[in-house]
């Protein structure tokens, strides 16, 4: 059996995300919604650091907020874009679409930086992360334009990766 050292750097983070996302649900500030939250937060924060460690102890630092914020703008205009082409295509009396499976390389040596990015691909609508084998990814693209991973890349995935290199890299 594997043992786990615990880091109460990434115990603090983790409590503090998730109390954060625990009050933005509440949207209480009731003494009983307040301790509920700390005690909630906290017994989860200790299982999740206890027995999920696939990441470094601390992802980001305060100093990435601006990224973070950038890099949420960015993802709901591609969000916002891609809804709209696939809309359209549903729409249209003629099916648009050339689907198939396309691959390009990342850039991103961290894990977790690397899962960001296959789920902002798979959350915009049009593509899938179909596999992350090391820095190559396959993504299944609703219209294939090109089979060149440099466009593909450029395509699919450099917004968010210019992003992602300067907050985990």
């Amino acid at each position: 059996m594997a043992t786990y050292k615990f880091s109460i750097k990434k115990f603090s983070y983790t409590f503090i995300i998730i109390l954060i996302i625990w009050y933005g649900f509440t949207t209480s500030i009731q003494p009983a919604e307040i301790i509920t939250g700390i005690i909630v937060s906290l017994i989860i924060a200790y299982v999740s650091v206890i027995h999920f460690n696939c990441c470094d102890p601390i992802l980001v630092s305060f100093s990435h907020i601006g990224y973070f914020i950038k890099y949420f703008f960015v993802f709901v205009f591609a969000l916002i874009k891609a809804n709209f082409d696939v809309a359209r295509r549903v729409l249209s009396p003629k099916l648009d679409i050339n689907p198939g499976i396309v691959m390009f390389q990342t850039k991103l040596k961290n894990d977790f930086a690397k899962m960001v990015l296959a789920n902002s691909i798979t959350l915009t609508p049009g593509t899938l992360t179909v596999d992350v084998i090391k820095n190559n990814f396959y993504i299944h693209w609703i219209d294939v334009t090109t089979d060149d991973p440099e466009k593909v890349y450029q395509e699919i995935a450099a917004p968010f990766e210019k992003i992602l290199l300067k907050i985990y890299n």
